[in-house]
């Protein structure tokens, strides 16, 4: 039965049967039982489809970290609707492009985001249906009201929906992650099979602390969609605060979560006595990725939690290979290995296949049924695929033994004199400095090598600016690094553009530091 529930999108349900007094969403402010949760998204599913919405339109989701985001993506997952979650930061006119572009009927807002939503509609008009989350939008329905008259009960008809989420956007404009709803089952299917391997188990007071964004690909899946399949309940964090994590861990006797490797050297650099004065013996499994993660971060995340870390190699578009602690530990720098071993190829830019130990393109088989296509775009889908292969963009090798080890991205590739240079690397060692809060490495113009490495630096709290301190950084870098691999030059900045899921934003910081670059060199040839 808790299987054939799964496949109809009604797993709340089941456990809403089963657990129903078993909180299924925690807040600051609130806890949310499994059978609420079930009530709520039964409540939501009725409210729109009594607005005339139909199974296989689609809706959009404007939502921080809160309990209306979930009842959103279950009541999603049971009508056959096609969800959109957007990204809060977004200005106006690109949640109107994304709101457009989905060709959403509905949208769901959360009030604190009203002056973006008031544009965001104007520019989509198909989004007809306007529900308000959490106080008033000018337009929307109040969410709640909505609800409010609508019976709770489970829908008789349930239909297992679908997501299509949009690419973070760092070059050029967001793009929707489209699959025929014939993968939709597999992929939940699949889902199912990854939180068996993480040890989730319903009933055990397993709780997981969900401390990214849920708009976002990766706590989407992990920190939501996988957790509830198997009844394990959520505990929300609605922003990133690496003491408050702790606590929070400590608080609720949290057994798993997943984070990014920023949030690993942000609670590696907490002091000493704030790190210890937490109990965080409840953590049984700890999923990370989203971001490349340096080979010092993770052994020092390892010696700290023990050997509970899982590194996946994924992104919104497909999933690849995942390694545990163990084998990490043996093989330090791998992100797993494919099975079956044509999972993955690494290809040269003649789409020929490389040998073992050879960098270059990493390409992930696409599934036999679902393969995705970008929303709308047939050239940039074209251009993702070789065959039945397709690639994230990143550069990487298998080794003798099949494990795959990750570079760097093509985009962020600086080539020096003709070498090829990896930012990532250089990254991951002055991450290990003391004074470093977080880097960006990038190429910038040289007249004579055509691009040079530059460094761009955020210091930790209570670190001042110096000459000295620079000179310091060069230096590390000299005793860790290849001369050719080390910056030419250093500065520092009070925040690196990160996105909220980790990854930064290399497109601007190059925009930024290569125009001012390519100035200096013009005005030097002038004088």
């Amino acid at each position: 039965m808790r299987m054939q529930s799964i496949e109809q999108g009604m797993s709340t349900a089941y456990y809403a049967r089963h657990e129903g007094q078993q909180p299924a969403i925690i807040e600051a402010e609130r806890v949310t039982s499994f059978a609420q949760l079930n009530a709520r998204a039964n409540q939501l599913v009725r409210a729109l489809r009594a607005r005339g919405l139909k199974a296989g339109d689609a809706i959009a989701l404007l939502c921080s970290n809160r309990a209306e985001f979930v009842e959103a993506c279950v009541a999603v997952e049971r009508s056959g609707l096609r969800l959109t979650p957007l990204n809060t930061h977004l200005t106006g006119e690109e949640l109107g492009y994304i709101l457009d572009n989905c060709e959403a009927r509905a949208l769901l807002a959360e009030a604190r985001y009203a002056p973006q939503v008031q544009v965001a509609v104007s520019l989509a008009s198909r989004a007809q249906v306007k529900l308000a989350i959490g106080g008033a939008i000018e337009g929307f329905e109040p969410y709640q009201d909505a609800l409010a008259v609508c019976p709770a009960h489970d829908i008789e008809d349930p239909s297992l929906g679908s997501k299509m989420l949009y690419t973070s956007g760092t070059t050029g404009r967001p793009k929707g992650v489209y699959r025929d709803p014939a993968y939709t089952l597999p992929s939940v299917l699949t889902s199912v099979d990854l939180a068996e391997a993480a040890g989730y188990k319903t009933g055990c007071g397993q709780l997981h602390l969900c401390a990214g964004p849920l708009y976002h690909a990766a706590p989407f899946g992990y920190s939501m969609a996988q957790p509830l399949l198997a009844g394990v309940g959520l505990v929300l964090m609605n922003r990133w605060d690496s003491e408050a994590a702790l606590r929070l861990i400590e608080q609720h006797r949290i057994t798993h979560t997943h984070m990014v490797p920023t949030m690993f050297h942000r609670l590696l650099s907490l002091p000493a006595e704030v790190k210890r004065k937490y109990d965080l013996s409840s953590l049984k499994f700890v999923i990370h990725g989203a971001a490349p993660c340096s080979v010092q971060l993770k052994a020092e995340m390892i010696k700290w939690w023990g050997p509970i870390l899982s590194e996946y190699y994924a992104a919104t578009e497909g999933r690849a290979v995942s390694v545990q602690s163990a084998d990490w530990l043996k093989r330090p720098g791998t992100v797993g290995k494919p099975n079956p071993a044509d999972q993955v190829r690494i290809l040269d830019e003649q789409g020929l296949e490389l040998p073992a130990a050879a960098a270059g393109t990493i390409y992930i088989k696409a599934p036999a049924i679902g393969r995705f296509n970008y929303f709308k775009d047939e050239d940039k889908t074209a251009n993702s695929y070789r065959g039945d292969y397709f690639t994230l963009g990143d550069i990487g090798y298998l080794d003798a033994d099949g494990w795959l080890f990750l570079t760097d991205r093509n985009a962020n590739l600086i080539i020096s004199g003709g070498v090829n240079i990896y930012p990532t690397e250089i990254e991951g060692v002055l991450l290990t400095h003391p004074s470093v809060a977080d880097v960006g490495v990038i190429g910038v113009p040289n007249e004579e090598w055509g691009e040079e490495v530059k460094a761009v630096i955020e210091l930790q709290t209570g670190v001042a600016e110096s000459s000295d301190l620079k000179a310091e950084l060069l230096l590390f870098c000299k005793e860790h690094l290849a001369t050719f691999k080390c910056p030419r030059s250093i500065d520092f900045t009070q925040k690196l553009p990160r996105l909220d899921n980790g990854k930064l934003y290399k497109q601007g910081l190059r925009e930024q530091y290569r125009a001012a670059a390519a100035k200096s060199l013009t005005e030097t040839r002038h004088d």
